[in-house]
């Protein structure tokens, strides 16, 4: 009997997957930060074909050493490229945002993105999800709604620009879970890499602006930081149920709000700081519900 492909050989590990979701926010948060520094001298289109194309940088290093070309081989390859569209409208939407807005309202305004994964993974995945988890991700968002403060400023270009984001990256989130049950998370980031590419060069003829040797060096970190970053977010999918490792993105904004302060001396206000304690404590307690649940049902009968 041959062996299961790598991507089914470690599944529900929800710890392990938490944790490859925490190091996904802090790889994307550097991200975030080079797409807003460079944002301001190329555009956006721009910035995010180097953001896909030199991702190919770690992701081929990762397909030379993990079974070559082996890996891509795929049956699914329409849900590869629907992937990919969702995936490109999320990054040149959110993209836009962070150059529209401070960081941290940006990449707060994102994080709406797990409660609507939670809804949809119901109809979509069959996941089921109980009320202790729905009232985390619900207490998570009223999080987000703190630290943004929204009222009538907020809105705005940038704030509907994220706010489209995050729907569509509620929508990649869904399909990299539906990828993961026959696909190798290494494929599903080798062909979004591959199309993202594809598809964000098409306009570049027209609007190309050509990079300066130091920006050079800047591309290169995003694009790298981007591909690792995107694959171990797309591991940690096809680890745990998206409504357990969703949540833990949010942790992205602690890293946001410290970039910007390090950076743009943008110094977070105190609801942002209290905010962010809201969210990171909703994502604790899904993690104590996944690992008390999973004790119930291999512990031993008492009786």
């Amino acid at each position: 009997m041959s062996a299961a492909p790598p991507s089914l050989t470690a599944r529900d590990n929800p710890k392990l997957g938490i944790c490859m979701m925490i190091v996904s926010t802090m790889l994307f948060s550097v991200l975030w930060s080079l797409v807003k520094i460079l944002s301001t001298r190329y555009p956006i289109d721009e910035v995010t074909f180097f953001r896909s194309a030199l991702a190919f940088i770690p992701i081929g290093v990762i397909v030379a050493t993990n079974g070559g070309l082996a890996l891509l081989r795929t049956r699914r390859l329409s849900g590869h490229i629907w992937r990919s569209v969702l995936g490109v409208t999320a990054m040149i939407m959110g993209f836009l945002s962070y150059h529209l807005m401070p960081l941290a309202d940006a990449v707060a305004l994102s994080f709406t993105s797990p409660l609507l994964v939670t809804a949809l993974s119901v109809p979509l995945l069959g996941e089921k999800v109980g009320i202790h988890r729905w009232s985390a991700v619900v207490v998570g968002f009223l999080g987000v709604l703190l630290i943004v403060n929204p009222g009538g400023a907020m809105l705005n270009l940038g704030a509907l620009t994220a706010l489209g984001a995050a729907v569509a990256t509620a929508f990649v989130m869904v399909t990299i879970r539906q990828l993961n049950k026959t696909e190798n998370p290494i494929t599903i980031v080798f062909y979004f890499t591959l199309f993202s590419s594809i598809f964000t060069a098409l306009p570049l003829p027209f609007i190309w602006v050509s990079p300066t040797w130091q920006d050079w060096g800047l591309l290169i970190v995003m694009g790298v930081t981007g591909g690792i970053g995107q694959y171990f977010m797309t591991r940690a999918f096809g680890l745990a149920k998206a409504a357990v490792v969703s949540p833990f993105s949010y942790i992205g904004l602690l890293w946001a709000a410290l970039f910007g302060w390090v950076i743009w001396n943008d110094i977070p206000e105190t609801h942002v700081f209290a905010g962010s304690a809201v969210v990171v404590a909703s994502g604790l307690y899904i993690l104590y519900r996944e690992v008390r649940k999973d004790h119930d049902r291999t512990a031993p009968d008492a009786r």
